[in-house]
């Protein structure tokens, strides 16, 4: 083999190795923008069903009146859980005594709290008007006091914030996506580039467009899925560490939700490798002889 021939295969396959590692960090690039506006989403809902409020009853009420409120609450289209709270659980409860930090009841000689139901609202009814709504109705059931709201106005600005987030995450996705599929299209178009003078030999020995075609895409399809392989190993990798030292209080995405991502990444990997590739090869073998030189 000569110099020159050597020197041809070692520029084919380093545009193939760099070629496969810009399709990776790409990948991963726009993997991880997808996971935090998972994540942001993810947030969103957390915040809307952590939404609970406590509906107190009067002490006088039998167990069918309780029975007839707790009816009452789970009617409601609001509602995604109910539990009962017995006073005396309440008060012996290790936090609240841990706040009050004193027997509160051996005080007062008797237990100043209530039953009560703590109502769990769903993620798509915890607006405020649907708290509202619950709350107007529920109070005017016979034996309840009162009912104990969270700051939902607090709680709207926090979701009204992810939203604006998760919105902007998702302009920035697309953007990322159309300059990635250009870099991309040229990274690609650049390797295919480095083999047009073997393109164009197995074109004048008389093979068919198809069987030229054929080797270069498959190894367009293993350039993609190693690419997509790749970015998936760095995205572990990545949140590996992220969980490592991220504090308890902090919820990671669920591993089913991750390995979508990381599945959805080895397919754009492979769909894009091969579609550019088919492309820049049909322009190589479309090409006339005498002008594969200029190009």
């Amino acid at each position: 083999m000569s110099n020159r021939d050597k020197r041809l295969k070692r520029r084919v396959r380093w545009s193939y190795v760099i070629s496969t590692v810009s399709i990776a960090l790409v990948l991963f690039m726009l993997g991880s923008v997808s996971y935090v506006m998972m994540s942001a989403l993810s947030a969103s809902r957390s915040l809307r069903e952590n939404v609970v409020l406590s509906v107190e009853l009067a002490d006088s009420l039998f167990s069918n009146e309780k029975q007839a409120v707790y009816d009452r609450i789970v009617s409601r289209r609001e509602v995604a859980d109910v539990e009962y709270m017995a006073k005396q659980d309440k008060i012996n409860d290790e936090e609240f005594r841990r706040v009050f930090a004193s027997q509160i009841d051996e005080l007062l000689q008797q237990n100043p709290l209530r039953d009560s139901y703590e109502v769990s609202l769903s993620a798509d009814h915890a607006s405020e008007q649907d708290v509202e709504a619950f709350i107007s109705d529920i109070s005017s059931a016979t034996g309840v006091e009162y009912v104990a709201v969270p700051p939902i106005s607090v709680i709207e600005t926090m979701q009204t914030t992810v939203r604006h987030i998760s919105w902007s995450l998702v302009i920035f996705l697309a953007v990322l996506l159309f300059i990635s599929i250009l870099l991309l299209n040229n990274t690609i178009r650049l390797a295919i580039y480095a083999k047009r003078y073997l393109i164009n030999t197995m074109k004048l020995v008389g093979a068919t467009k198809w069987y030229i075609m054929r080797p270069l895409l498959r190894s367009a399809l293993r350039q993609g899925i190693l690419a997509g392989a790749g970015a998936g190993i760095l995205m572990c990798v990545a949140l590996y560490g992220v969980e490592r030292f991220t504090p308890a209080g902090i919820r990671m995405l669920p591993h089913e939700e991750v390995a979508a991502i990381i599945g959805a990444m080895m397919v754009v990997g492979v769909v894009i490798s091969v579609a550019f590739s088919a492309l820049a090869i049909n322009k190589f073998v479309n090409m006339k002889s005498n002008k594969i030189h200029l190009y």
